[in-house]
């Protein structure tokens, strides 16, 4: 099955480049709402899965033992830039529990966001693992690990006991078998597992609602979401897609950018899981995409559509600020 051009990038008058995209749009009882390309594809979620991921550090009752509210849950779904507030928030994290960076296996890697990394750079002579875009992720499960009494060292590891509740979580919310035949190793070290797109959107639909899970699961899935909805700075950072997405119906728009041009979404009011791949891996699609995706959805609101759209359209200019094209969505979004 082909999967269709969703993203056009356009120079002067003229396409430049096109992206191919499959996108699954599922209700809580699993039926497919709306689709484009091949939705029963396996595919990496990488990053986008972190809100699944987080289930054990609220179900194991690590979150509520350690008091952390909105912002510390968001933080530990989250990829953020390695701004000062995101590395101090870990840091607290991690100390709620007795631990510090030492314990973190996410390795390092400078922000994300340019203004902190030439700060970083006149400051620092490298940094630490609290920089790295998933140290939440990481700070998150060594603190569910020290909650329950297993020691965290080797977290990362596909045995690992954590790893077991990780993956036990995922089958139950996206119906995936997760082995090692479909699994490969995520840019922060833990395992990630390919799933198919439809199950991965029926997840987060699941995730959203609370339909199809038992209610401890249910709670602990809709508090991570409602996190990330109230605190979309800690779930990414300054400009960053997933932030602003987010901040345009606050409290109603879940949105979670993975690597590989992946996003999930979800709109709780409306029962409704989203998840998308640009084919080739492009993030500049893949937030078109799920802006697009969702101003479809929530379309009877004509000013957060409106604004849903623009973000999907974006203007490209040279560094003489010039206009010299636009990154587009097709039609292909639209039938």
């Amino acid at each position: 099955m082909h999967n269709p051009v969703t993203v056009e990038v356009t120079r002067g008058p003229l396409v430049e480049s096109r992206h191919r995209g499959l996108i699954a749009v599922v209700d809580a009882d699993g039926s497919l709402v709306w689709s484009a390309g091949d939705v029963e594809a396996a595919v990496f979620p990488r990053s986008a899965c972190k809100a699944m991921q987080a289930l054990p550090l609220v179900e194991s009752g690590a979150a509520e033992a350690y008091g952390f509210g909105d912002r510390e849950l968001a933080l530990a779904c989250s990829s953020h830039n390695g701004e000062e507030g995101h590395a101090d928030l870990a840091a607290a994290m991690l100390a709620r529990a007795g631990r510090d960076v030492e314990t973190l296996e996410c390795g390092a890697h400078w922000s994300f966001d340019q203004a902190t990394l030439i700060q970083q750079a006149r400051a620092m002579a490298k940094p630490t693992a609290l920089h790295n875009n998933c140290s939440g992720k990481h700070a998150g499960f060594v603190c569910a690990c020290c909650h329950q009494g297993i020691e965290p060292a080797g977290y990362v590891g596909h045995g690992h006991d954590l790893q077991r509740q990780i993956r036990a979580a995922m089958e139950d919310l996206t119906g995936a078998v997760l082995g090692t035949d479909n699994c490969g190793t995520d840019g922060c070290s833990i395992p990630t597992y390919a799933v198919p797109l439809k199950g991965l959107a029926h997840g987060f639909a699941k995730m959203a609602t609370g339909i199809g899970l038992a209610p401890g699961r249910a709670r602990a899935a809709r508090r991570l979401v409602d996190a990330c909805m109230a605190e979309p700075w800690y779930v990414a950072g300054t400009g960053r897609a997933c932030t602003r997405l987010m901040e345009i119906a606050p409290g109603r728009i879940f949105v979670k950018t993975g690597a590989e041009g992946v996003f999930c979404a979800a709109i709780p009011e409306r029962g409704l899981g989203i998840a998308l791949k640009c084919e080739d891996g492009t993030t500049r699609a893949a937030e078109a995409m799920v802006a697009a995706v969702l101003a479809r959805f929530l379309g009877d609101e004509p000013e957060v559509a409106a604004m849903l759209a623009a973000f999907s359209r974006r203007s490209m200019r040279n560094w003489n600020g010039i206009h010299v094209g636009d990154v587009r969505v097709t039609d292909a979004l639209f039938t």
